[in-house]
């Protein structure tokens, strides 16, 4: 089985103010593959969490199909344990020490005695917070609980590990431990990873992505695909005037240092650079960024905290 995650036609709605519906979910239809990094974005109330609720377990579709790991949700429950999430906001028990948080947790999963030491062992090092076992959770800095989240998701070994905005105001370290871990997990085990964000350089790593805008699909594809349909490139020349710029009889921007000049594509840059040589001793070209996808299909900034 290559799918991980089939959903189709999935529509969801709740009622608003003055009982006006409000379509959260509105006929969403995509497939996730086993083993990709695969990136959900959308700004507030466009259907991430509601869908990720759905795909829990913790909310009723209002119509649609959705499949995890072979399993309809509809007339199963045992996909449920098929899933580790990492939610936005920490789900531990701030009284209880790491420890305990994992052990109770683990008991859910009949994960026990010996088999709990040594799980608990194999996290420990992954996620290097042997040290903190014994400390209250309260206790603990942002970047620690957040290993401890995913160490939480990560205890029954989940075919698919759902981190639901999982960066968001994390230390540089720590983020990049995230993914050194996400990156070996899904080397090692084949992990589906299925990942809303609001940096896009996270997105940009990921193996397919899904821009969502109010409950339904705005653009979907790949990285590469959706740069190269909805931002452009940028060539920044140094060293130049603004004369020579002028005349090649293309938008410029100056920059403190050169100016940039936007291409639709990596070949007109070619195109440039033959017939004006002389201009091009000191330059870089820039492929278009998520960050200009995201802002061309839906018209918005992806910042924030998600709602529905």
């Amino acid at each position: 089985m290559n799918d991980s995650i089939r959903i189709e036609h999935l529509y969801k709605s709740f009622k608003g103010r003055k009982n006006h519906t409000v379509k959260a979910v509105d006929d969403l239809s995509f497939v996730v593959k086993k083993g990709e990094l695969f990136a959900f974005l959308g700004v507030n109330g466009a259907g991430k969490s509601t869908t990720i609720s759905i795909l829990c377990g913790t909310l009723q579709k209002d119509s649609g199909s959705v499949i995890v790991e072979g399993d309809n949700i509809d007339k199963t429950r045992r996909y449920v344990e098929k899933l580790g999430v990492v939610f936005q906001n920490s789900v531990l028990d701030g009284a209880l020490s790491v420890e305990d948080n994992l052990r109770y947790r683990a008991a859910l999963y009949g994960i026990e005695g010996e088999a709990f030491k040594t799980r608990l062992a194999e996290l420990s090092e992954l996620l290097s917070f042997g040290d903190i076992l014994d400390r209250t959770v309260s206790k603990l800095s942002g970047g620690q609980k957040r290993r401890i989240d995913i160490a939480r998701a990560l205890l029954h070994r989940p075919e698919i590990l759902i981190l639901d905005e999982p960066t968001t105001g994390l230390d540089p370290q720590t983020r990049k431990l995230l993914w050194d871990v996400v990156r070996d997990l899904r080397e090692r085990d084949n992990l589906t990873v299925f990942l809303t964000t609001h940096y896009m350089e996270e997105a940009a790593d990921a193996d397919y992505v899904v821009i969502l805008d109010s409950g339904r699909i705005a653009a979907k594809g790949t990285p590469l695909e959706l740069k190269t349909q909805y931002a452009r490139d940028a060539i920044t020349l140094y060293h130049v005037n603004e004369a020579e710029i002028a005349a090649l009889g293309l938008p410029y921007t100056p920059l403190r240092d050169g100016y940039r000049i936007e291409i639709a594509a990596t070949a007109d840059a070619t195109a440039l650079i033959t017939k004006h040589p002389h201009l091009f001793v000191d330059y870089e070209i820039v492929k278009g960024k998520m960050d200009d996808v995201f802002l061309n299909v839906t018209g918005k900034t992806l910042k924030g905290d998600d709602s529905k």
